[in-house]
């Protein structure tokens, strides 16, 4: 009915029960969303004789079916209030279930009009190709599969999905023996004080890993997503030693980004740095800054501990404190402050009633730079797992080259996220590099 109250149709004809009917049945024939799948107790069920219709819990419905319907109505003669504007219409029935956030949204309209090359580490898990697939047919980016070009292409046939047009890298292949001696020289040669022969470096060309990094390294990619089983340690020591770390930085880090009815927050530190001292809190801060100045929004943050204004002299709380000092006298552009209690951090009125001298008097925080990589992960987990927040992330921040970790365990949408995140991230990469950093516009 949702398409029928919308262009004001006078009456529901056959014209408007054939064309929900139609979008039903083709929605049925797509590739079903991992959400789906998880709340039906479903493993990867596509199209047959044991599914022939969409689940009723799938978000996609309403999406598909109601401007069916309207257009329908329209077309037919009975809509009063025709629709003209169908992209908006689109939106407006994504923001109805909840699909997206407007930020997300900002910045896939923006990665469209310039796509970038992304590849994906791990394309024959179903999650990656899946994510793949649908970036593709939605013109978000170009994607690059990484894997055995058969297997990839049986996990697609099983999922139903069109890799059509995809370009699938075995970086194992005899033909892309080339290349892996190309990749092996350079990473050689940039690293040979530090124990990093030719041989070594051949064979780790072998690697998905190291081999998707350097083809962003050597700019024959834009953005690289790697695939984590476990923990980020290896990836993380992979990227640093191919792509390296921003030049005025000794560290990297992960921001996420949690949107929710109060607000975005961003919060970093949440899957690198396991122990921070003075020196790399500052580092976290700064990249936090930046990254959060590159989604057009003005950062007021907040350096958190469980005390405030070193209340408590104990080495996490003074370690911040520090941190905070040396951001003070050397970056005073800054707006932080710190180290605070969560709540005087989201408080505005009860921060600026205990402490008005604050340099964030007067201001909502939209930043938190947490002490440690244990309290930081834990609370945006936390606050997932609760369903007070959606996130978009892991966010790798401070490395020279867009690459990015997330589980192979992700949802879909989350890894489709991160994928547009990349492509945002090569995006002002290229600009900065004609330019001096520039905002994405709002």
């Amino acid at each position: 009915f949702r398409g029928a109250l919308d262009s004001g149709a006078t009456a529901i004809n056959e014209e408007m029960k054939l064309a929900a009917v139609k979008a039903i049945a083709s929605l049925a024939k797509e590739p079903i969303p991992s959400v789906v799948n998880k709340a039906y107790g479903l493993n990867n069920t596509a199209f047959g004789p044991t599914y022939i219709l969409p689940k009723p819990l799938d978000p996609r419905l309403l999406g598909a079916v109601a401007p069916a319907v309207a257009k329908a109505a329209e077309e037919s003669g009975v809509a009063q209030r025709p629709i003209t504007d169908w992209d908006a219409y689109d939106i407006k029935l994504r923001d109805i279930m909840g699909q997206d956030s407007k930020m997300i949204r900002r910045i896939t309209d923006l990665v469209k009009s310039d796509l970038q090359r992304v590849v994906f580490g791990e394309a024959n898990t179903d999650n990656m190709l899946q994510a793949a697939s649908r970036l593709y047919h939605d013109k978000i980016c170009v994607p690059i599969l990484l894997g055995n070009e058969e297997m990839i292409a049986k996990h697609a046939q099983r999922l139903k999905l069109d890799i059509s047009g995809i370009e699938i890298v075995n970086p194992r292949h005899d033909r892309e023996a080339p290349r892996r001696e190309t990749f092996a020289k350079i990473l050689s040669t940039k690293r040979c004080r530090e124990g990093v022969s030719y041989a070594e470096a051949l064979d780790k060309m072998f690697n998905r890993d190291y081999f998707g990094m350097m083809m962003v390294e050597t700019e024959q990619a834009d953005a690289f997503i790697a695939g984590a089983y476990s923990g980020v340690s290896s990836l993380a020591s992979i990227a640093k030693n191919i792509v390296g770390i921003k030049d005025g930085y000794n560290h990297f880090a992960t921001m996420h980004i949690l949107t929710s009815k109060r607000g975005v927050l961003f919060v970093s530190d949440t899957s690198i740095n396991s122990v921070n001292d003075t020196s790399s809190l500052v580092d976290i801060a700064r990249l936090t800054h930046e990254s959060v100045c590159h989604f057009s929004h003005n950062p007021v943050m907040a350096m958190l501990s469980y005390s405030n204004f070193v209340s408590r002299k104990e080495d996490v709380a003074m370690r911040t404190s520090q941190a905070v000092r040396i951001l003070h006298d050397q970056y005073p552009e800054m707006c932080i402050d710190g180290e605070m209690q969560v709540t005087y951090a989201l408080n505005r009125e009860l921060r600026d009633e205990v402490y008005p001298f604050s340099k964030l008097y007067g201001r909502d925080v939209n930043t938190l730079i947490f002490p440690n990589l244990s309290s930081a992960n834990i609370a945006y987990k936390f606050m997932l797992e609760m369903g007070l927040t959606d996130a978009i992330g892991p966010i790798q921040i401070g490395l020279k080259k867009p690459i990015h970790f997330i589980s192979v365990a992700s949802p879909v949408r989350d890894i489709m996220n991160l994928a547009t995140v990349a492509a945002l991230d090569a995006i002002v990469l290229n600009k900065c590099c004609q330019c001096d950093n520039q905002p994405l516009p709002s």
